[in-house]
């Protein structure tokens, strides 16, 4: 099966169904419909075996089939293809707080058209790919990061992903700077097997509204295969649980 014909298969499910699910992902797209340019960070992965169809991670079906109803509005980024290096921790060194100085910005019109990517990685890394996220997101009105759940937390890819981002926090914070985010919406889907994806969901809304973005509760979803007996690591558990991702999502309440 093509990836073009798997896209079209899930949206048109997620048309027909009757489920919970598909009446978030409604209420998800009538918001988003007024937004005028929206961001998709995806951040699973998936290694592609020779003997099974092509793979694609269950956020990043989200992530399409939802930019398959906002046509152009859409831009998606998959963080788990880009070479983002790890945070120098720079927040937090004997010498003082650096993250996010004025010193650390990145001088490329091409990478920082802003003028507000100023992050230590960037500059000691040359091949290091943040910037095509955060020249995207800085030129968007809302972001909604797509996330799975790996042991009890938010992958390794969107975790690195977000502490390389602090310093659009730490300008804003114990910098005394202006917020970079202030008018940019916020979102994370956040898909698991078990019960900790509610759990991952509701710290990244909090972690969000501390950055800065404007976070919106409708745009915060957690799924777990609540059929399926959370203690059931069998291999058929697992392969049982994908059914009933089709069937509902739910929203983090404020």
């Amino acid at each position: 099966m093509s990836r073009d014909r798997q896209i079209f298969s899930l949206a048109q499910l997620l048309t027909e169904s009757n489920g919970g699910f598909v009446s978030q992902f409604d209420r998800t797209i009538s918001y988003l419909q007024n937004k005028n340019k929206i961001l998709f960070v995806t951040t699973s992965n998936r290694f592609q075996m020779k003997k099974v169809p092509i793979d694609i991670p269950k956020s990043t079906k989200i992530a399409l089939a939802m930019a398959s109803k906002l046509d152009e509005k859409v831009t998606i980024v998959d963080a788990a293809k880009l070479k983002i290096d790890i945070c120098e921790g720079n927040v937090s060194r004997m010498d003082g707080n650096s993250c996010g100085t004025k010193e650390s910005l990145l001088k490329d019109k091409e990478k920082n058209p802003s003028g507000y990517h100023r992050c230590w990685a960037s500059l000691h890394n040359s091949d290091d790919e943040l910037w095509k996220i955060s020249k995207e997101l800085f030129e968007s009105d809302c972001v909604v990061f797509f996330s799975s759940v790996r042991w009890g937390s938010a992958n390794m890819f969107y975790q690195n992903l977000i502490e390389r981002l602090n310093w659009i926090n730490n300008r804003y914070v114990p910098l005394g700077e202006s917020n970079l985010l202030k008018k940019i919406g916020s979102g994370f889907i956040c898909i698991g097997q078990h019960d900790d994806a509610e759990k991952v969901c509701a710290v990244q809304k909090d972690c969000h509204d501390y950055y800065g973005f404007d976070v919106n509760g409708k745009l915060y979803w957690y799924w777990m295969a609540e059929d399926i007996d959370f203690d059931d690591e069998t291999l058929k558990g697992y392969l049982e649980s994908y059914p009933e991702f089709y069937k509902e999502f739910r929203i983090i309440k404020k």
